[in-house]
């Protein structure tokens, strides 16, 4: 098994469609903690996905979860690591541009939810300030996803 293809996937990520993904498609992959994000090449740990759920995942990053999101976003970035953030929104979201859009649901109840517009400029600002990049995929293309940004052939 030649490691230009094995998968590092982070102990603290549960199994999940992304790891079923693998395993159906004989990507070999191992749990092993990482520095930084879920998963990376065994060959090479300069490119790191970071697995975000939906947008509202991302705004709890960049509000309550900020100090520890930001300390993350420094240690990629000290290690020259180039972190991708992988959104598995869906719903018409599939660029950073797209985020504008966005209605967030949580604004029906609390008027100090992030909207569209607001979270599209903290994740640009983010992305600009820390060198990482927004992606955006539907859940069920995540683990197709995650392997062709690590440029694993299926």
């Amino acid at each position: 098994m030649s490691d230009t293809r094995v998968i590092v996937v982070d102990t603290r990520e549960q199994k999940n469609h992304v790891t079923k993904y693998m395993d159906q498609h004989g990507i070999p992959n191992v749990r092993s903690k990482l520095f930084v994000g879920d998963y990376t090449l065994l060959s090479n740990q300069s490119v790191v996905i970071d697995r975000k759920q939906h947008l509202l995942e991302c705004c709890s990053c960049v509000t309550q979860q900020h100090i520890r999101f930001r300390n993350e976003l420094l240690r990629a970035q000290s290690a020259g690591i180039h972190l991708i953030m992988l959104v598995e929104h869906g719903h018409g979201i599939e660029s950073l541009e797209d985020v504008r859009s966005w209605v967030n649901p949580r604004l029906k109840k609390s008027p100090l939810a992030l909207s569209g517009p607001t979270l599209y400029v903290r994740m640009k600002s983010i992305a600009a300030k820390y060198g990482i990049e927004w992606k955006f995929c539907n859940k069920c293309d995540t683990g197709w996803t995650v392997c062709e940004i690590l440029g694993v052939k299926i």
